[in-house]
């Protein structure tokens, strides 16, 4: 490892290993901008699968935990694994809406085993690595993701409404404790600064709760007993996994995009650092430690695991660049992931106000997918055909559920789930439609290869 500007026989900067009143309070500096994406995960999902107080405790501990240990993996390095890079692990935001949409339709253990198909394909094609990032540009990449946030404000949406069988509309209570939630997580965004903006979406579910204790429109119920110390995490929470390769097809195909963002992470990352990069050796290192610890989060009822480089921005604000920093991180979530009374929290949120909090996530999902694309050339016939062409593949099952009620069970999952027939359609029609530009002499998107950085809006929502 060398970096830039050093001079020669001085430690690399991401080497740098420092003493401990240094180390504490900056690896706890880590932890509050990240823990607000794995805590408010949980809330979500445990409303979702209307989990009761024992398992959301035991999923938050879960969550926690193996964010932890996967940080401290990526930051450390075991052999071929972990990138040696200051990176944080984070529950996946479009691989939880994935999660939850399988578990709606096909149960949470066939929604286990789909991402521990999903992590294993990640393992199995490493050695492939080049030949597949390729297959997921900018364009394929943000049809994906726009579609992945479109589906899931459906299901925001039923988290306030009530999920089917129930009067099928919401209250006008609930309606107004999700919007007094999302306006409070709007204003958040615009008020706060550096760290503090980052944890706006769980300050703003702590607002919403606030309003709905002190005007009636909903109540505060954490689970009570248990009294303090461990919470561990449970083994297989929704039973023993049920596998289904087509059920699986949306995690499997978002595994395989998680590529293409690993590899503009790592590249920020090795720069932001004053690493060399090399992404041929990095981000095998990456994307295999991902698909471990994503392994470890199925048998304990989480979605894919994925490293995120969102704590880059403290890094940068700091000038601390040394690796050990993010493993002390790690290492301070997995004991709060087993704090008991911390993980009893989550099931007392109401869910107007995690409705209203995932309303702004998968919204900012979707604006993501559309960032992607604009990062195209949508002008040029080529690359607009390919968008609405897709587009409309992975809208038709959102606008008309019914349209392929009459297809066998097998077309029905496949053609149904707008995220896989979006991507498919655009994987295939985009190779397809720039060699036809390439003909023409027209212009289609703008090629990056795998070695770019794919921009702020690719390396923090997707994932």
């Amino acid at each position: 490892m060398t970096t830039a500007g050093l001079p020669p026989g001085r430690l690399d900067a991401v080497d740098e290993r420092l003493p401990l009143r240094r180390l504490a309070p900056l690896s706890a500096q880590h932890v509050l901008a990240m823990v607000a994406s794995p805590v408010s995960t949980v809330f979500l999902t445990g409303q979702a699968l209307g989990l009761g107080p024992g398992r959301t405790a035991s999923l938050l501990s879960a969550t926690l935990v193996l964010c932890g240990a996967g940080t401290l993996l990526q930051s450390l390095g075991v052999w071929k694994a972990g990138a040696r890079l200051p990176f944080v692990m984070l529950p996946g935001g479009a691989a939880t809406a994935l999660f939850l949409q399988t578990a709606k339709d096909h149960g949470p253990a066939t929604a286990t085993g789909a991402v521990l198909l999903a992590a294993a394909l990640l393992g199995a094609v490493l050695p492939f690595y080049a030949r597949i990032v390729r297959l997921f540009p900018p364009l394929v990449m943000g049809v994906t993701v726009l579609l992945i946030g479109v589906g899931m404000i459906r299901v925001g949406a039923q988290l306030i409404t009530g999920l089917p069988g129930t009067a099928g509309y919401a209250a006008p209570s609930a309606v107004v404790l999700a919007a007094a939630t999302i306006g409070c997580t709007l204003l958040l965004l615009l008020l706060l600064r550096g760290v503090w903006r980052q944890t706006a979406v769980l300050l703003g579910m702590g607002a919403g709760t606030l309003i709905a204790v002190t005007t009636g429109l909903g109540h505060f119920a954490p689970p009570g007993g248990g009294g303090g110390g461990l919470s561990l995490p449970r083994l297989l929470p929704y039973g023993a996994p049920h596998f289904d390769v087509v059920a699986a097809l949306p995690l499997l195909v978002f595994s395989l995009t998680t590529l293409a963002e690993i590899t503009g992470q790592t590249v920020l990352n090795s720069e932001t650092v004053g690493r060399v990069s090399d992404p041929g050796r990095d981000v095998p290192r990456v994307a295999s430690t991902d698909a471990l610890v994503s392994l470890l989060g199925g048998l304990f009822g989480t979605s894919l695991l994925v490293t995120s480089s969102e704590n880059i921005g403290i890094v940068r604000l700091t000038g601390v660049r040394s690796r050990f920093v993010t493993a002390g991180a790690g290492a301070l979530l997995v004991v709060v992931g087993l704090f008991a009374p911390l993980s009893r929290l989550p099931a007392g949120i109401p869910a107007p106000v995690v409705g209203g909090s995932s309303l702004v996530i998968y919204g900012i999902i979707a604006a993501m997918g559309i960032a992607m694309l604009g990062r195209t050339a949508p002008g040029a016939t080529a690359d607009s055909t390919v968008i609405a062409l897709s587009l409309t593949a992975g809208l038709l099952p959102v606008v008309a559920p019914d349209i392929y009620q009459g297809f066998p069970g097998w077309a029905r999952t496949i053609l149904g789930s707008g995220v896989v027939a979006g991507t498919l359609t655009a994987v295939l029609l985009h190779p397809l439609f720039r060699r036809f530009a390439a003909r023409e002499g027209g212009t289609g998107e703008r090629v990056r290869g795998p070695d770019a950085d794919p921009g702020p809006a690719l390396r923090r929502g997707a994932r």
